[in-house]
């Protein structure tokens, strides 16, 4: 695709911007929502809108060259990142569930499951590849070390003596020459059992004629049933059902595109050089050739100031503070009478305040006492406002802010010019001027002190006093309050050691380990297509393995890899993945650090022990791996099976690890994590109803259930495992029997049984013996599978979680609601009726009065 292209694509991603941020700014507050059914759809259609609109940006933002329109798309780009988390936040406290299914606003849009899809923007990873590399240069050290390398198993070879060696050869040998006569004897008697029915038959000639025919008939059968299997092929393929022969291989088309997005993203880097090297130049040209004349123009200004105030007012003013803005307040258009009047106002105001604190008491009782009357109509008010409000969103500033300068600057300009899309000097003139000016006006503003400052004395001697009197009141003060303030700094355990002898210790104790390189595209899943048809009918579905991969990057992936989404999102600092073993959730944690690109530190029980002991050693270990955590950011801290770190009674087989070392530790470590630190706590766990459910949740604050893989997620998993390591699918292999049969079954199982049947020789063999279903049978029952039992305790589990309670009261409320309906609308009817003929009553009483 071409930069116009991509400029497009752009374009129509800030309309539909447009006519989104119109309906969230708005002038008048809207009212709150009292029906939940139309809160969710408003929530739902912004959602999905926004995920539109971030499908496109990145791939603007990957692809385009230009450098100037990179940074105004990123600005966009990382609010709508925030705002679509927003969003997911707000729909979770609204539904009280993780999951969401919104079936009815993709048929509303025309819209399939995959546009619902959120993409991995992939500058994660290309601005800090360089980082990455490094630091896996340096583990790849660490590791390649003999005293950390693991021992690999080796097969010893026993020496064999040369009578063994050929009393071997000879069986073999032996054994090779029985099969070879076994087979001839074989032909011999089928050939003498031939003769013997055909002499007890009696030999019949056959006629040439007749012959031939036989023949014809076989053949011309032969043919039409590979004629007919080869169209029956064809119109598979042209429907969709079957995926052509080639389909696998890339074509030359997509590998074009790569070399061309490649070419891109070098072409990008170049122009960023070139971008940051001329910002430096013209900065410089400016403060050459402008910079003198800005210096004597504003000092000009700054004096012609000091002239009218002093013929206004008779005095010359006192000069603005930093803090206040310097001169910038000067240049407001504003006439100095105007500024002469503020400065008054606000000497005014300090004097209020000082005699106010004498009679504080007395008002703050005042104030209560005016308060106590208003307490009803506030309830009543309360009353008829209750109901869904959208709450204030901190990345719409952002949003309005790059939209705005698209329609300013990018919108209607004319880049006839610049087709190699290259920075634009006016526009860098523009930016670094205002620069020049600013700094220039700092210098500016520290001379026109001095020479105010020489003026006052010169006229003014008596202010001059005062003033200083002032300020030595004002030291004393200042004295005290820095008393008040001052905090005791914690110790740091490991003062005077680099962060590399840090990284490299944990690295050799095996708490900082190396991620597998997986993928989240790896983790196959199909999308739950009934799951609002039953929450319709008032049951709840088990979701599907794609929506589980949706929130991981959500609540992993997105703020991890941006720290200004990170910083105003809501925050999660914890997450604990749950499910039966083999559903994926160690390669979920592999996949959300290759997709970031963050360090994986592994805090698990079996891991951690007999490491660091005692308090002191785990106060120390906790020290280390959340220093080099902080120092290199993004980080995750996994801690697998962590039901063993809150055991309600601890095993004898778990006694020797002590799993309750980092029980009391976790909820203050997770305290201590700020919002602009981005780590996260990710959490594993296979039997979480053996873990004490109060403590885990005041750790994990988001729970997510993993489940069992359902029949679409299957068909496709097959599909996917089977081609991945080696295999090919045909009509003889039924993928549907095998997703049908495999019910019960984790992702685990399936990897287990395509890989023990698809060994060497199997593959060589494919060619003339293709794959058939019968062939994994064998492997699948040596797996269990996960029982009807174990589901239904992994859901009373989550039942019991925070949300998961909230979840059940709301759908036990609406079967109360639908039970109930037709009894409570009479008795509603009713009530009006008799508050009506109260209030009718008192009226007829006070007009006779």
């Amino acid at each position: 695709m071409s930069n116009s292209a991509y400029n497009k694509i752009w374009v129509d991603a800030q309309e539909a911007l447009d006519h989104l941020l119109k309906q969230e700014i708005t002038t008048k507050p809207p009212r709150p929502e009292k029906d939940h059914f139309v809160a969710f759809q408003t929530l739902g259609t912004f959602y999905v809108k926004y995920v539109q609109i971030f499908r496109n940006l990145e791939s603007a933002y990957d692809q385009i060259v230009h450098p100037q329109k990179r940074q105004v798309i990123r600005q966009v780009l990382d609010g709508v990142m925030g705002r679509i988390l927003e969003l997911k936040h707000e729909m979770v406290e609204l539904e009280f569930s993780e999951f969401h299914y919104l079936d009815d606003i993709l048929q509303d849009f025309k819209l399939s499951p995959e546009d619902l899809e959120i993409p991995i923007p992939k500058y994660f990873l290309k601005e800090k590849i360089k980082v990455l590399k490094e630091r896996e240069k340096i583990l790849a050290e660490i590791l390649s070390d003999g005293e950390f390398q693991k021992p690999e198993l080796k097969e010893v070879l026993k020496p064999v003596s040369i009578d063994e060696a050929t009393r071997i050869i000879q069986i073999a040998e032996r054994a090779r020459q029985g099969r070879l006569r076994a087979s001839f004897m074989r032909e011999i008697y089928l050939e003498e059992l031939r003769l013997k029915r055909a002499r007890h038959l009696g030999e019949v000639a056959i006629d040439p004629d007749v012959a031939a025919i036989c023949i014809q008939k076989h053949w011309r059968g032969y043919i039409q049933r590979k004629k007919t299997k080869r169209e029956r092929e064809d119109e598979l393929i042209f429907l969709g059902m079957v995926p052509p022969p080639h389909f696998q291989k890339v074509s030359a088309a997509k590998q074009q595109v790569q070399i061309i997005d490649a070419l891109r993203c070098k072409i990008q880097e170049d122009h960023e050089i070139e971008y940051q090297q001329a910002l430096v130049q013209i900065k410089d040209t400016l403060k050459e050739i402008e910079g003198p004349d800005i210096k004597g123009s504003l000092q000009d200004v700054i004096r012609q100031w000091f002239i009218e105030c002093r013929h206004a007012t008779g005095t010359f003013p006192d000069f603005p503070t930093n803090k206040a803005g310097g001169s910038t307040s000067l240049f407001a258009q504003k006439t100095p009478e105007q500024v002469v009047a503020e400065i008054a106002a606000k000497e005014e105001e300090r004097a209020r305040k000082n005699r106010g604190k004498k009679k504080g008491k007395k008002l703050k009782v005042k104030k209560k006492d005016k308060t106590k009357g208003k307490g009803k109509r506030k309830g009543k008010d309360e009353e008829e406002e209750h109901g869904w409000k959208m709450a204030p969103s901190h990345f719409l500033p952002d949003i309005a802010g790059g939209h705005q300068t698209f329609k300013d600057i990018w919108q209607y300009r004319d880049e006839s010019w610049n087709f190699p899309q290259r920075h634009d000097p006016e526009l860098v003139k523009e930016e670094k001027r205002k620069e020049v000016e600013e700094e220039i006006r700092v210098q500016v503003d520290e001379l026109m002190r001095q020479e105010l400052k020489n003026l006052k004395l010169a006229v003014d001697r008596q202010k001059g006093r005062k003033q200083k009197k002032s300020k030595k009141g004002g030291k004393k003060k200042k004295k005290k309050n820095k008393k008040k303030f001052r905090r005791k700094k914690k110790k740091d355990l490991t003062d005077g050691r680099t962060i590399d002898s840090l990284y490299k210790e944990l690295v050799e104790e095996g708490l900082l380990i190396r991620p597998k390189k997986v993928y989240l595209s790896d983790y196959i899943g199909e999308y739950n297509y009934l799951g609002a048809t039953l929450r319709q009918m008032d049951i709840e579905p088990m979701p599907s393995l794609s929506d589980v991969q949706q929130l991981i990057v959500l609540y992993g992936v997105l703020p991890l890899g941006s720290q200004t989404v990170h910083e105003k999102a809501p925050a999660v600092k914890s997450l604990l993945l749950a499910g039966p073993a083999g559903v994926g959730k160690k390669m979920l944690v592999h996949a959300l650090c290759t997709e970031t690109g963050a360090n994986l530190f592994n805090l698990s029980a079996a891991n951690i022990a007999e490491k660091y002991p005692g308090k002191k050693g785990l106060r120390r270990m906790l020290h280390i791996v959340f220093k080099v955590a902080r120092n290199l950011q993004p980080s995750v801290v996994w801690i697998g099976d962590t039901e063993k770190t809150f055991y309600k009674k601890v095993p004898k087989t778990d006694k020797q690890i002590k799993p309750l070392r980092l029980k009391k530790r976790l909820p203050s470590l997770l305290k201590s994590l700020k919002p602009a630190e981005r780590i996260l706590i990710i959490g594993t766990s296979r039997c979480p109803f053996n873990a004490e459910l109060k403590p885990l949740c005041r750790v994990y604050k988001k729970i997510i259930l993993i489940p069992k893989p359902d029949y679409a997620s299957r068909l496709v998993l097959w599909r996917h495992i089977i081609l991945q390591n080696g295999g090919s699918i045909t009509s003889s292999l039924n993928l549907s029997c095998l997703a049908k049969v495999t019910d019960g079954f984790t992702q685990g199982h399936i990897v287990y049984a395509v890989q023990t049947v698809l060994n060497e020789r199997r593959i060589q063999q494919l060619y003339r013996k293709p794959l058939t279903a019968i062939e994994f049978m064998g492997p699948l029952a040596t797996q269990v599978p996960v029982y009807r039992e174990e589901e239904e305790a992994f859901k009373a589990w989550y039942a019991k979680t925070p949300l998961g309670k909230k979840r059940d009261h709301v759908l036990k409320g609406e079967e109360q609601d639908n039970q109930k309906g037709k009894g409570k609308g009479k008795e509603k009817d009713k009530g009006k009726v008799k508050a009506k003929r109260k209030e009718k009553g008192k009226r007829g009483k006070k007009k006779k009065t």
